[in-house]
């Protein structure tokens, strides 16, 4: 694996991550036995335990000891693992193009009419500001 594959591999999440980083967003700090039964399907603790501590690595969340177990909780918003998501998959798909990921979403029937006019609305106010929460703030 090249260097820049492990860069990658560093940053994105696995979908049973991404699955275990929204229990944390949603519920706060958890044990691995408090994030279990939230989770789709029928996951063993230890697998879930074995998950988290990759979380940890990868510096996605961080814990302290609570008696025999460990409390985990976020290091990462939910906004800034949405936006590195975006980020990797319009580099992969897209090379890189964020009109082309735009276009084929519209293709797609993803993007409505009303969708871009409050992205517009978030450019125009990325623009008079530094661009922090102008699409939030889009959102209403």
């Amino acid at each position: 694996m090249s260097a820049a594959a492990k860069s990658t591999d560093k940053k994105s999440l696995t979908p049973l991550e991404l699955e275990i980083m929204q229990v944390l967003w949603s519920r706060g700090p958890s044990t691995a036995a408090e994030v279990v039964p939230e989770l789709k399907g029928e996951l063993a603790y230890n697998t879930v335990g074995t998950m988290m501590q990759v979380l940890l690595r990868k510096g996605k969340v961080k814990r302290v000891a609570e008696g025999r177990a460990y409390r985990y909780r976020a290091t990462v918003t939910h906004e800034r693992a949405a936006g590195s998501a975006i980020s990797d998959l319009i580099k992969r798909m897209f090379g890189g193009s964020a009109e082309a990921m735009l276009l084929a979403m519209v293709d797609a029937g993803h993007v409505q009419a009303d969708d871009l006019q409050r992205a517009r609305k978030a450019l125009a106010a990325a623009e008079k500001s530094d661009g922090e929460g102008a699409a939030k703030e889009a959102r209403g």
